[in-house]
C-alpha cells in the first residue's frame, strides 16, 4: 500500500515514520509512505504557499496553486484510490474507516494548516474528508499520521500476530476487554481465574460480557 501525504512541515512527521510498527512496515515491503513538501510546488520564489482570504476574515488560507500542481504530478505516475484532506468538519475517523481504507493501494493524505485551505480544492480535487475529532489542530499532520498509523497496522502481515487487530477495539462496535499478564498475583491483585483455566470457550464468553460491560459502562453510544 503506497500513502503519499502532502504537507508544509514534512519535519514533523519524519521521525514518526521511521519508528516502531510504521518502519518495520516499510522496511518489509508491505507499506511505501511518501513525504511531500508542498513548498517544492511554489513559484513564489519564496516558497510561500499561504495568502489572505478573500473577504476579509482572520487567518492565512493555503493557496491553490502549489497544491494542484502536486496533486497532478502523484497522479501522472499512477492512479489513486483516495485524495483525502484532513479537516476538523469532516466525517469522524473510526475503526470502520480505518478498515476500509487498509484494502486500498494508493492514497493521498492532504494536511491542512492555517485557516485551511482553499475551497476549490476540495470541491474540485479532494474525494474524502475526514477528521480525527471535534476539536482545531494547528495542522493535519497529527491527523495524518493517527490515520496512517491505524490503517497501515491493519495490513496483513504488518503485526505479528494478525488476529491481534480483529481483537482490537471498535472492531466489533465494542470496547476490547481487560487483558492481563505475568505474575498471575501481584500484591494480592490476581489475574480472574478463568483466564488460567485454559477453557477456551469459557475464556472466549467471559472476554465477550466483559467487552458489553466495558461498553455499556464507558461508550454506551457504540451499541446503538
Amino acid at each position: 500500500m503506497r500513502i503519499d501525504i502532502l504537507t508544509v512541515f514534512p519535519d514533523m512527521l519524519e521521525g514518526f515514520f521511521n519508528c516502531s510498527m510504521m518502519a518495520r512496515a516499510q522496511k518489509a515491503g508491505l507499506a511505501d509512505i511518501h513525504l511531500h513538501d508542498i513548498r517544492d510546488y511554489t513559484t513564489d520564489k519564496h516558497h510561500k504557499t499561504d495568502d489572505y482570504p478573500f473577504g476579509g476574515c482572520a487567518g492565512l488560507v493555503m493557496k491553490i496553486e502549489p497544491i494542484d500542481r502536486l496533486i497532478t504530478d502523484l497522479k501522472s505516475k499512477r492512479d489513486y484510490d483516495e485524495v483525502i484532506y484532513t479537516s476538523p468538519d469532516g466525517e469522524q475517523f473510526n475503526q470502520k474507516a480505518a478498515n476500509s481504507l487498509s484494502l486500498l493501494n494508493n492514497i493521498i493524505i492532504l494536511c491542512g494548516h492555517y485557516k485551511g485551505i482553499d475551497y476549490r480544492i476540495r470541491e474540485h480535487l479532494i474525494t474524502r474528508e475526514i477528521s480525527i475529532g471535534d476539536y482545531v489542530l494547528t495542522g493535519g499532520e497529527l491527523a495524518a499520521a493517527v490515520m496512517t498509523d491505524s490503517i497501515v497496522r491493519l495490513i496483513p502481515g504488518v503485526l505479528s500476530d494478525e488476529q491481534s487487530a480483529l481483537s482490537d477495539c471498535f472492531q466489533d462496535n465494542l470496547l476490547a476487554p481487560p487483558v492481563y499478564t505475568r505474575p498471575a498475583d501481584y500484591k494480592g491483585w490476581k489475574v480472574p481465574d478463568v483466564l488460567l483455566s485454559g477453557n477456551q470457550a469459557l475464556i472466549d464468553d467471559w472476554e465477550f460480557q466483559q467487552s458489553m460491560e466495558r461498553t455499556k459502562k464507558l461508550r454506551p453510544d457504540l451499541l446503538q
